[in-house]
């Protein structure tokens, strides 16, 4: 029988397409965000149960693992070790809800690295102490899409809670950096920047990160007092401005940029053009059957705010590598035997 997990805070169904590919079984989803709700029940066919906070466990099928991106909110009282009271007010508090009660044997939660600094790092520790509360080893790691198949520099956040044994990261099995230039449209209406509307900087270098940083879009701020050919570099740290080479990886993909403004260079024509909203579901290890919402600005907030696909399903496989959902082992009773026989 196929492993079954629920899955919160669905969006449009990353992490369920992830598990799915890997041999699972959804039998539950959680989504508050209608435009989402219909996006997935499009592709997966299944009813979508909306407020987690209406929910009541009870009512959810018996399963071994939960999936939750969950969003990131002050705790009302933070590292205090009060189990439940530490997260009472927030969603990752319906999250334990569901735990306490279902005691799946697997709980793996994502979201942005900086969940590891929030609140003066608060948040993130009263997250692994009622995760360890709860009865549960717990595990994390930040990891990059770049890492697993995908050309994008996307950094998570994943805590992995087991019943038995603890999730080995190392265990995971990674890939080679990838290029975009692999990954793009090879015919399309494509939108490209005028020449004046953008400047190339002289030897750009390859970054660590794989992002090859190599101009911005032209932002007029001021013009008295600044170098020749510095005009724009007062708005060059903000990320819409920024253009990189197809020959590296792109920079992660933001819900907040509803209008894609995501921009790259191609060598081999010398020219500057917009990710195509395609390419972006691409880089993110979508499907090219995947139905999408049918307005713009929905389909780059839902890419945004989902999960790179490959790195999901690289973990459930993990998952089962690892026997991390067998049942737990009986508890020794030698002890109490001997105290029985020989006191």
């Amino acid at each position: 029988m196929k492993p079954r997990f629920i899955d919160l805070f669905a969006g449009i169904g990353g992490f369920r397409k992830g598990f799915e590919d890997a041999g699972y079984k959804c039998v539950f989803t959680s989504e508050i965000n209608q435009a989402c709700q219909e996006v997935y029940e499009d592709n997966f066919g299944d009813e979508v149960f909306g407020d987690i906070t209406q929910i009541n466990p009870e009512n959810i099928p018996d399963f071994e693992v939960l999936l939750a991106g969950f969003p990131c909110q002050p705790f009302s009282i933070s590292g205090k070790k009060k189990g439940f009271d530490d997260t009472r007010g927030t969603l990752f508090f319906d999250i334990c809800r569901i735990i306490d009660t279902k005691k799946p044997k697997v709980v793996v939660l994502e979201n942005v690295k900086h969940l590891i600094h929030h609140d003066k790092k608060r948040t993130f520790k009263t997250i692994i102490q009622t995760l360890t509360h709860l009865g549960y080893n717990v595990s994390h790691k930040i990891l990059n899409a770049k890492n697993f198949g995908l050309p994008q520099n996307r950094e998570r956040i994943f805590i992995i809670a087991t019943k038995i044994g603890f999730f080995k990261f190392e265990k995971l099995k990674t890939k080679a950096p990838v290029q975009l230039k692999d990954f793009l449209d090879k015919n399309g209406n494509f939108e490209y920047l005028d020449r004046e509307e953008y400047t190339l900087i002289e030897n750009p270098k390859k970054q660590a990160t794989g992002l090859i940083f190599i101009g911005y879009r032209n932002k007029n701020t001021w013009k008295n007092g600044v170098r020749p050919n510095t005009e724009h570099l007062s708005r060059v740290h903000r990320q819409p401005n920024r253009i990189y080479s197809v020959d590296g990886t792109h920079p992660t993909i933001p819900s907040q940029e509803t209008s894609g403004r995501f921009f790259i260079y191609l060598p081999t024509e010398n020219r500057v053009r917009k990710l195509t909203l395609n390419e972006c579901y691409r880089i993110m290890g979508f499907p090219k059957n995947f139905k999408r919402h049918f307005k713009i600005g929905e389909q780059y907030k839902q890419i945004g705010n989902s999960v790179a696909i490959p790195v999901i399903s690289e973990i459930a496989k993990s998952l089962k590598e690892q026997n991390l959902l067998l049942d737990e082992p009986q508890k020794k009773v030698i002890g109490d035997l001997r105290e029985l026989f020989y006191s």
